[in-house]
């Protein structure tokens, strides 16, 4: 099944691909790779999910968090790409939780994100990780995630 066909399967809607806040691109291709810039949790109507993990969400909210912040990555990836069928795989995901001292669930939030890959482009959505704990990300957001992935003409 194409990454667009799973992806209309599971019944989500992608928000708005989000603009940048700062002096950086939200994507930048290099020959047959793209690196995606870091993006939080942007839901539909354009809000941004706020809160620190451990004080104002629980595990369970952040990974939802988790799994909206990689809806906006997918929407940067359509509106540069054009199409998710693109994507040949997930390589890299590093994942940033807002969250308290004594939080260690850092890998579960961010498989929020990490899982809806793997609904969207199979096996080849799940690539090397990293997931670690921040003191603040910007806006109060629960997390942060960047990726990189090979794509093709």
């Amino acid at each position: 099944m194409s990454a667009e066909a799973a992806f209309k399967s599971l019944g989500l809607e992608l928000p708005p691909a989000p603009k940048p806040a700062g002096t950086y691109k939200p994507i930048v291709r290099i020959d047959n790779l793209v690196y995606v810039s870091g993006h939080g949790p942007l839901q539909c109507d354009k809000t941004l999910i706020t809160g620190k993990v451990g004080v104002d969400l629980d595990e369970a909210a952040a990974k939802e968090a988790a799994k909206v912040t990689g809806l906006a990555i997918l929407a940067t990836l359509r509106e540069s790409l054009g199409s998710l069928d693109k994507i040949v795989r997930t390589i890299k995901v590093l994942g940033m939780v807002n969250c308290t001292p004594d939080f260690e669930n850092h890998p579960a939030v961010i498989n929020g994100c990490s899982d809806l890959f793997r609904e969207v482009f199979g096996d080849d959505g799940v690539g090397a990780r990293s997931a670690v704990g921040m003191g603040s990300l910007p806006g109060r957001i629960p997390v942060e995630i960047e990726a990189i992935f090979e794509v093709r003409d």
